[in-house]
């Protein structure tokens, strides 16, 4: 399964977390034969002659018979790249442009059409558009699966051409030809634009039931929810939560914390393994929570990836949330970003992530307690095939103004929208009526 990394990261330790790497210096010649014997440099393996001796005899083939000339350079570069790409599909080396527009993707605004897209059986498919992005306006949506970029098909195609391809500068057209399920091709024209993403949106449900949705994890976007929640609490008090995870397809894993840690008071939110001593770290929640006593749902589903994944595994396994919808992208491992000399870096799969209970979401995702599928509802309307006291003559008549009318239709026009959140929202109502001194107004 190849990843192709458009304009974000999944989960990647910020740069002032990420582990230098031993030997910072760009790929030279390799040395002759008879200077391989010599000892390796304390931490590194020896090479193997025979293996270095393949290299150069293949790099000397293509010298001497290739159809066209290629310079060494990009031999030896197409040589890491695809020695990085074999490892996982996450694992990539990064040219100056790559290394520069990823250290500024974490800021959460970049040039682009907002994808993030995954490499599945050499078909690309979306994982999730980017709220308010060009692509998401366009309609493209999770699952669709793209099969030309300007007319050029992308199979056979590397990651770095299909990443030129997508991004250019803000107001440029492109067209996406995208197959949907087993429908016929279609052509999406769209301008890419500069993408400052506002990771999160707040609004109210109901009167009491806050809806909180994440779009993906900057360095900010614990800051983006605090702010949220004020604007929330400036009008209404909180009674119950839906924080909306869905396709969400992650970002920086301080981002991830930032916002788990804003739903607990203890214990652990994440940990991550790998094989260096580094790659080994533990965040644990700090005193202290937006929503004290609230009840929250988290909703997910295919397109929740990575740092995602984080916060919800952290609700879950704390029995601090429920979580509704269907089983997530299943994203645990985290990459770092390691520098090299000449503005360059690469991006390494430094380590696993898991669970505060220990469980490892790789290649399986998070299973949701409540497995809700999304679905389109058509709302029957009964009310005429009842009689009811005011259709009897002479009834007596009720001097209070009901307001029930107003939130049936609300109701209806949610359960036909969304079918997902309308099933967090009648959970959400259903604790509120077994706890209804749970609250998070100003102040809490």
């Amino acid at each position: 399964m190849r990843r192709l990394v458009l304009t974000m990261i999944l989960v990647a330790v910020s740069s002032s977390r990420a582990q230098a790497p031993q030997n910072t210096a760009a790929p030279v010649a390799p040395a002759a034969p008879a200077s391989a014997s010599a000892p390796a440099p304390a931490g590194v393996a020896a090479m193997d002659v025979e293996d270095l001796r393949m290299f150069v005899e293949v790099m000397d083939q293509i010298r001497a018979s290739y159809v066209e000339p290629v310079q060494d350079h990009t031999l030896w570069v197409d040589a890491v790249r695809g020695m990085l790409e074999s490892l996982d599909p996450h694992s990539e080396y990064l040219d100056r442009k790559d290394y520069r527009t990823l250290r500024e993707d974490t800021s959460g605004s970049f040039d682009g059409v907002g994808l993030e897209l995954n490499m599945d059986n050499d078909q690309l498919k979306v994982v999730a558009p980017i709220d308010g992005s060009p692509a998401q306006k366009a309609g493209i949506r999770a699952g669709d699966v793209i099969i030309k970029l300007n007319g050029q098909l992308v199979h056979g195609q590397s990651m770095q051409a299909l990443i030129a391809q997508m991004n250019g500068a803000p107001g440029s057209r492109i067209v996406i030809t995208i197959q949907r399920g087993d429908g016929p091709l279609r052509d999406i024209a769209m301008q890419r634009a500069h993408i400052a993403v506002s990771a999160v949106q707040g609004s109210w449900i109901t009167p009491g039931e806050a809806l909180l949705r994440i779009s993906m994890f900057t360095e900010r976007t614990g800051q983006d929810l605090e702010e949220q929640t004020r604007k929330l609490r400036a009008t209404g008090t909180i009674r119950g939560v839906v924080l909306d995870l869905r396709n969400n397809p992650g970002g920086v894993l301080t981002g991830a914390v930032d916002v788990a840690d804003e739903f607990l008071d203890q214990g652990v939110i994440v940990s991550t393994r790998g094989r260096i001593k580094d790659a080994d770290q533990r965040f644990v929640a700090t005193p202290g929570q937006l929503f004290s006593a609230v009840p929250v749902v988290v909703l997910i589903n295919g397109g929740t990836a990575s740092a995602a994944e984080i916060v919800a595994g952290a609700l879950q396994d704390n029995h601090r949330a429920l979580l509704l919808g269907t089983t997530s992208f299943g994203k645990g491992s985290v990459q770092s970003v390691l520098p090299l000399r000449g503005e360059r870096g690469i991006k390494l799969t430094t380590a696993r992530y898991y669970t505060p209970s220990g469980r490892s979401i790789q290649a399986h995702g998070i299973i949701p307690d409540l497995t809700v599928h999304q679905a389109d509802v058509k709302v029957t309307d009964d009310s005429d095939q009842f009689y009811h006291e005011a259709d009897l003559a002479g009834h007596l008549g009720n001097q209070q103004k009901s307001s029930d009318e107003h939130a049936s239709s609300d109701d209806d026009q949610l359960l036909a929208r969304d079918f997902q959140l309308y099933q967090a929202l009648s959970i959400l109502r259903a604790q509120d009526l077994m706890h209804p001194v749970a609250s998070s107004g100003p102040g809490h």
